[in-house]
């Protein structure tokens, strides 16, 4: 192999690790936030559940429990950056989606200020909320495509269309 072709890859897989490295933060640590679902919430029972105006206040932990919890996880992460501030305690699967409200394996500090911040997986959150309450997507797809990578998931739901992709 030549010295010119050897370069060549080695600047791409430095390309590959910084984008990589881009998401990071912005993904949870799946071996410490994999995502649990609340088994009381089902297929068979969103509409008289997450469905319902106000229903996720019912359920939603106290500030002082995810606040704590978010200085512990901050560490846990490694994160650099130790401000709480800069950070949201969120749920990896939504409450709106069925998430378990206090299971530690469901939160996790997500940073603020990045391109894949805490903003843009509300916005994703609400439109999978919408898209299983008229049926058009299952509880068990959204609650799967939160876990497994929202940012994917975020780019297949959220077109230009101003959130009318995937429909299953």
């Amino acid at each position: 192999m030549s010295a010119t072709r050897l370069h060549q890859l080695a600047f791409l897989s430095a390309l590959l690790v910084v984008a990589s490295a881009a998401f990071a933060g912005d993904l949870p640590d799946l071996r410490l936030t994999p995502g649990v679902t609340n088994p009381e919430i089902t297929q068979a029972n969103v509409r008289e559940t997450v469905c319902i105006k106000g229903f996720t206040r019912t359920i939603r932990p106290p500030a002082y429990y995810t606040n704590h919890l978010k200085k512990l996880q901050i560490r846990q992460y490694g994160y650099a950056d130790r401000n709480p501030r800069d950070y949201e305690e969120d749920h990896l699967i939504a409450l709106s989606l069925g998430g378990s409200p206090t299971d530690e394996r469901n939160l996790w500090p997500e940073p603020r200020n990045s391109e894949w911040g805490a903003d843009k997986k509300d916005e994703l959150e609400f439109v999978l909320y919408k898209k299983v309450c008229a049926g058009q997507v299952s509880l068990a797809q959204a609650q799967h495509d939160m876990a497994t990578n929202w940012i994917e998931a975020y780019k297949l739901y959220m077109t230009a269309g101003g959130g009318r992709g995937r429909a299953d």
